[in-house]
C-alpha cells in the first residue's frame, strides 16, 4: 500500500493528468511499479486516457511500436476471442493496424496457448475491395508478410464478433470502441428483455394460482 496525495479525476484531460499527477499521484506509481519490476500488472477503474498517456510516457511503447492498444476479451459462440484497439489509438493508419494484429496474436498465444492465430481485419465487407483506404492497406501488409506464427483470415465483419470467426480481431480505436459500447448496450438490453418476459410470465402463473384458488 501507497499512500498518495493526488487521485486522477474522471473528467480530466490525459496531458491535465499527466501534468498534475507525473510521479505523485495513484495512478503513476502504480504503472511505475510496473516499469521498476515491483509488481507485474497495473489494474486501474479510472480514467482511461490518463491512463494511457501515463503509461506511454513511463513505460515507454515496444521496439517499432508507434501507438498503443487497448485489447478486451470478447466473448464469442465459440468461446473468446480478442479484439484490438477499442478506444487507444484513433483512427489508426495502416502500419498501426499491421502492428495491433501482430500485438494480439501475441497475446492469444500468451492467454489461449494457441501455436498460430487466427487474425481478421474488421472491415464494412470481406471483399478486398471494400473498406477505407488504411484498412485495405493493412490487409495487403498482413498477406504479404505471411507472419510465420499468424494466420491471417482477411477481412472480417461486425457479425463476426460475436461468432468468433477468427481469434484476433483488428480494428482502429474509435471504430472499435463504438462496437464494444455497442454490444455492452445490446447486452443489457436483452438482459432486461429477459427479465421482463420471466417477470410477467410468473406473475401470470401467481394470478392463474390465485383464480384457481379462489373459484375450487
Amino acid at each position: 500500500m501507497v499512500d498518495c496525495e493526488i487521485a486522477v479525476g474522471m473528467e480530466e484531460k490525459p496531458s491535465q493528468a499527466l501534468r498534475r499527477g507525473r510521479n505523485v499521484s495513484s495512478m503513476w506509481r502504480a504503472i511505475e511499479a510496473v516499469r521498476d519490476n515491483e509488481t507485474d500488472a497495473a489494474v486501474s477503474a479510472g480514467n482511461t486516457g490518463a491512463l494511457m498517456a501515463m503509461a506511454m510516457f513511463c513505460l515507454k511503447t515496444m521496439p517499432d511500436i508507434d501507438r498503443p492498444a487497448i485489447a478486451g476479451i470478447w466473448p464469442t459462440l465459440r468461446g473468446e476471442s480478442i479484439v484490438l484497439d477499442i478506444g487507444a489509438t484513433i483512427g489508426a493508419d495502416a502500419k498501426q493496424l499491421l502492428d495491433f494484429a501482430l500485438m494480439g496474436g501475441a497475446m492469444a498465444r500468451a492467454l489461449f496457448e494457441l501455436k498460430k492465430p487466427t487474425v481478421g481485419l474488421l472491415n464494412v465487407g470481406v471483399e478486398e475491395v471494400k473498406g477505407v483506404e488504411q484498412v485495405k492497406e493493412a490487409g495487403k501488409f498482413l498477406r504479404e508478410a505471411d507472419i510465420d506464427n499468424l494466420n491471417y483470415a482477411g477481412f472480417v465483419e461486425g457479425d463476426d464478433l460475436g461468432r468468433g470467426t477468427v481469434d484476433v480481431f483488428v480494428v482502429e480505436g474509435f471504430t472499435g470502441n463504438i462496437a464494444l459500447k455497442t454490444a455492452e448496450g445490446t447486452a443489457r438490453q436483452i438482459a432486461e428483455y429477459l427479465r421482463s418476459a420471466m417477470s410477467r410470465t410468473l406473475m401470470s402463473r401467481i394470478g392463474y394460482l390465485l383464480r384457481a384458488a379462489r373459484f375450487a
